[in-house]
């Protein structure tokens, strides 16, 4: 399965890099991850689901020890799932055309 994450730190210093978000993109960078997107107001990576979630577990643990008062992230399935829907789970009911 293939996963992206989507992720911010805070608080937000627009003149300079805090330390938490250079910890933060760090992580990500290091990460055998792919398709890294890294910017001033949001980060994106994909990658194997280990992959992705072994830097979530690193990027929430040193991004807060570095000073990160809050962390927002968002995990999606991007792997084709039933019916080759993209981000449908394994097992997921199949959606009519109609959308019932």
């Amino acid at each position: 399965m293939r996963l992206r994450v989507e992720f911010t730190t805070e608080p937000f210093d627009l003149d300079e890099a805090p330390r938490h978000a250079v910890v933060a993109r760090e992580v990500i960078q290091a990460a055998e991850l792919e398709a890294v997107d890294v910017g001033p107001f949001g980060n994106t990576a994909e990658g194997r689901d280990d992959a992705v979630i072994a830097a979530v577990d690193a990027l929430l643990r040193r991004s807060l020890e570095a000073g990160a008062t809050r962390v927002s992230l968002q995990v999606n399935v991007i792997a084709d799932g039933p019916q080759g829907v993209p981000g449908a789970p394994e097992g997921a009911p199949e959606i009519a055309e109609d959308g019932r």
